[in-house]
Parts: C-alpha cells; sequence; structure tokens
C-alpha cells in the first residue's frame, strides 16, 4: 500500500489541525483510504502526516494538488515552514507479540 508523507514545521497545531480538516484536497475523493497523523514528543510544533492509497498514482496525484495548495496560499499560517514529501511502498508490517 502507498504511502505518502508528509512532515513540515507548524506555527499552531491547532490552526494547522482546522486547516488540515477542511480538507481543500478532497482527501476521499483522492483515493486516501486512510490516513494518521503524528507529532514528536518534544516539538509539538512539527506534524507528520500519512496517507494511504491503493495505488502510487493516486499519491502522485494528491502530491500534486497538495503542492498547488501550498503555492496558493490556501493553506496560511498554518505551515511554519516548507513541507518535505516522500511516496513509500511498504515493504513490511510485522507485530510481535508482548
Amino acid at each position: 500500500m502507498p504511502i505518502l508523507r508528509i512532515e513540515h514545521p507548524t506555527n499552531d497545531f491547532a490552526s494547522w489541525k482546522a486547516a488540515f480538516d477542511r480538507d481543500p484536497a478532497a482527501r476521499s475523493k483522492s483515493g486516501v483510504q486512510r490516513y494518521s497523523i503524528y507529532q514528536p514528543v518534544d516539538n509539538p510544533r512539527y506534524v507528520l502526516i500519512d496517507l494511504e492509497f491503493e495505488t502510487v498514482a493516486q499519491a502522485e496525484q494528491l502530491l500534486t494538488s497538495m503542492k498547488q495548495i501550498w503555492s496558493s496560499g490556501v493553506a496560511g499560517a498554518a505551515l511554519g515552514g516548507e513541507p518535505r514529501t516522500q511516496i513509500l511502498e511498504t515493504m513490511e508490517v510485522t507485530q510481535l507479540a508482548a
């Protein structure tokens, strides 16, 4: 399952989350099947998002849309710096017994 990972600083997590929840890229219509949001435990002004897709092409298309949104200023004050992105392919997932 391809994953689009986006990470970037934020000026304020609550503002970023409100912008994320407005969903200007229409995640579900773009093929996102599930997403996870992470923050480093020692940095509340940084966010990582993993968006899962069926195909790499869907991930690439959403990334193109996101780059347009970021450059248009719609994200505004929510972003605290330039986003870093990668499209990842899951190679292995292993659950270890407790």
